[in-house]
């Protein structure tokens, strides 16, 4: 794949893309045409945040051979062995590479996203995902209860992107709402497709969701996200789609946008609305 890609694009590819601060993530990759052995090096990323979203190189590896992986298009086995063709060159201390006391819990289920959109990127193979897994916790004293929330893919080449689904390296099910009802002290008002909310294109990407939901009881509500703040990226003349929005619905129905990340107790009678990311577009619209 890396050999074809040479011969058809040249040697080098390249993309960045940031996350919501507003830290770059910055990939060349080199490849040996004559070999298809490659470099994939991400100098010019940022330096390591004082948040929670660094990641460890491990999960810039996982993106990486996920990405190599799904551009492949056969079943090749899913272990280290499949990146010895790959250098990688990620600096000490920067967001991918942080020191051994940042914080990284957001580096798996955040930076990863972003990490295979900018791969993908590079390869020009499709437009940027919603590059988020939506991360809801909730709970009190008593319990806790997480999930991740379905966003737009993006278009590509020949395809459109799908509406309401987890995207890359998320791999999880969302719990049916009959079920969350049963077991845990709230009412999920709404579960919907945000319509409207992929890029146009010739391939219009996918559409992200909506999710309402209202405690019964007092309950802190976390909410860890990303593309709040820069869109997900269209591609060959796609259009971007629209960022995820999270708010707080109040008692007296005023709207509290709470950002992309936020931790707050939220009462009875209150909603927290999320709006999940679309995908980007791919080409121009006819």
């Amino acid at each position: 794949m890396l050999k074809s890609f040479a011969r058809e694009h040249g040697a080098r590819a390249h993309a960045v893309d940031h996350m919501d601060d507003g830290t770059p993530i910055e990939l060349t990759i080199d490849i040996d045409e004559a070999t298809g052995d490659a470099t994939f090096d991400f100098t010019g990323t940022g330096p390591q945040v004082l948040g929670n979203h660094n990641a460890p190189p491990a999960v810039t590896y996982s993106a990486v051979i996920y990405s190599l992986r799904s551009l492949v298009g056969l079943d090749i086995p899913l272990n280290q062995g499949c990146l010895a063709p790959v250098k990688f060159v990620i600096p000490p201390n920067s967001l991918l590479n942080p020191s051994d006391d940042a914080g990284v819990v957001g580096g798996n289920v955040l930076t990863s996203q972003r990490v295979v959109d900018v791969v993908l990127r590079a390869f020009k193979a499709c437009a940027a995902s919603q590059g988020c897994m939506n991360n809801l916790t909730f709970g009190d004293d008593r319990f806790g209860y997480y999930e991740t929330i379905a966003g737009g893919a993006g278009a590509g080449p020949t395809w459109e992107g799908r509406s309401g689904v987890h995207t890359h390296c998320t791999n999880t099910r969302i719990t049916d709402p009959e079920i969350l009802e049963r077991r845990y002290p709230v009412v999920l008002r709404q579960f919907a497709l945000r319509k409207g909310s992929g890029g146009p294109g010739k391939h219009r990407g996918g559409d992200g969701v909506i999710r309402e939901i209202e405690p019964l009881r007092p309950l802190v509500m976390s909410i860890l996200s990303e593309r709040r703040t820069l869109h997900p990226y269209g591609m060959a003349g796609g259009k971007e789609a629209e960022c995820g929005r999270n708010f707080l619905i109040r008692k007296d129905g005023v709207v509290v946008n709470i950002g992309g990340r936020c931790s707050a107790s939220i009462d009875v009678g209150e909603r927290l609305r999320l709006e999940t990311p679309g995908g980007g577009g791919y080409g121009k619209e006819d």
